[in-house]
């Protein structure tokens, strides 16, 4: 019964963290808080593989919904080793949700924002390998939308951070319910046979 209160209790964790993902990847289509910039579509290609919306938004509330039904599952399937099974199903689902809403960050975080520079609409620091991170100096060469680097930095880390705790959320209810599903039974024989 513990590890389905454990199962639970990553749920609620869950809900937050996804919508905060879906959050920062539509603020993304909108830097500088405006709409224009998605109407000349004068943003990132990378927005448009909805790593926050989907990998670690709508993904993620699959995994959530299941940890939380986890109680009623175990009184329907009559076992906790059958709710531990659905539960590592869903893990899984929930890794990869949040490794995809991860690993578009991290690239789209190392080439840089899409803008207006003095050659153009353009990606200037796509070839630099991240290191306009950490030359500041550099960000002014982004004309326009305004603030674009800080938005795209700002937005893009939120989400590897969200992403970084699905996935360690996930992975514990990974180790917990096949913890639970392949060896519970087991202990639960020893102790019979040892009654007996």
């Amino acid at each position: 019964m513990c590890s389905l209160a454990f199962a639970r209790s990553l749920g609620f964790a869950l809900i937050p963290l996804a919508t905060c993902c879906i959050v920062a990847n539509v603020l993304l289509f909108f830097p500088d808080g405006k709409i224009n910039f998605i109407q000349d579509e004068h943003v990132t290609i990378y927005v448009w593989y909805f790593m926050g919306i989907g990998g670690g938004g709508l993904v993620m509330l699959i995994p959530a919904c299941v940890f939380l039904g986890m109680g009623k599952c175990a009184d329907s399937c009559g076992t906790d080793r059958c709710a531990m099974c659905g539960s590592v199903f869903a893990a899984l689902l929930g890794l990869a949700g949040s490794a995809y809403c991860f690993l578009i960050s991290a690239v789209a975080l190392l080439k840089g924002p899409y803008c207006f520079t003095q050659m153009g609409w353009m990606s200037p620091f796509e070839n630099d390998g991240g290191r306009y991170l950490f030359a500041r100096e550099k960000w002014s060469e982004c004309i326009q939308p305004a603030h674009i680097v800080e938005w795209n930095v700002t937005l893009l880390s939120i989400l590897l951070g969200l992403s970084t705790l699905e996935f360690l959320l996930c992975f514990l209810q990974l180790v917990s319910g096949l913890v639970n599903a392949v060896c519970r039974p087991c202990c639960y024989k020893q102790e019979y046979s040892l009654n007996a």
